[in-house]
């Protein structure tokens, strides 16, 4: 976990161990995949199969992502 200056945050007394890099990796990840099943989403006749491929990917982020967060708490 990071301050409001990017440096790590003390938690019982050590550092967060959480791979910022990776975690920042997943959101950006995360919102590419929102823009792209928008993208598809508005088109006039949307593809049913990607945009079910990309919504499972993007809960399957998602779901990494609340995992590193809970490794802190």
């Amino acid at each position: 976990m990071a301050g409001a200056h990017g440096q790590p945050i003390a938690i019982g007394g050590s550092v967060s161990t959480i791979p910022h890099a990776r975690l920042d990796a997943l959101k950006e990840r995360h919102a590419s995949l929102e823009t792209r099943i928008a993208d598809e989403d508005h088109r006039p006749r949307p593809n049913t199969d990607t945009l079910v491929r990309l919504k499972i990917e993007k809960l399957h982020i998602k779901e990494e992502m609340e995992k590193l967060r809970t490794r802190v708490n």
